[in-house]
């Protein structure tokens, strides 16, 4: 029933309850989380890179469509000092697995099952965008996903890795 309300919620570009911490302006928090491919990273040694953190699930449509698009714009600034780290939230990572064989990505991908990072980070739609600056503030939290948010993305990272 609770998946059931959470891909409701997730269609409409709402998910309520956590408490808001992290905020535009506030210091990004810290974690680690372990890759897709094994290793662990951790978001403080990225400092002095532009960081776009992107909360997903499998089960979420948007973030289907969005992934080949900021995977797209990880290929465009990545020589600029810009990564895209994808934050899956599934509590089963093999239908996160599943999902990167029918929409593959060169991002990293982390894995959160625990929700930690993500309620750290006030997750509160599905997907959650969160632009971090090379100082390691956030400068933009997204909410949801819909058209046209990539022309607003690729303007903040372009005004971001030129700073």
């Amino acid at each position: 029933m609770k998946k059931i309300l959470i891909v409701l919620l997730c269609g409409m570009g709402l998910l309520g309850g956590i408490n808001a911490v992290a905020a535009e302006g506030d210091p990004a928090p810290d974690f680690t989380l372990k890759s897709l491919s094994g290793e662990n990273i951790k978001l403080s040694e990225l400092r002095g890179t532009v960081v776009l953190l992107n909360f997903w699930a499998s089960w979420c449509g948007p973030c289907r469509t969005e992934m080949p698009l900021l995977d797209n714009l990880y290929q465009q600034y990545r020589d600029y000092g810009f990564t895209v780290l994808g934050v899956n939230l599934d509590e089963n990572r093999d239908q996160a697995d599943m999902l990167l064989g029918k929409v593959p990505v060169t991002f990293p991908i982390l894995f959160d099952p625990q929700n930690q990072t993500s309620e750290s980070y006030a997750v509160d739609a599905m997907p959650t965008t969160v632009l971090i600056d090379r100082n390691g503030v956030i400068r933009h939290h997204h909410r949801g996903y819909r058209d046209g948010y990539m022309d607003k993305y690729d303007a903040q990272v372009k005004a971001l890795v030129l700073e």
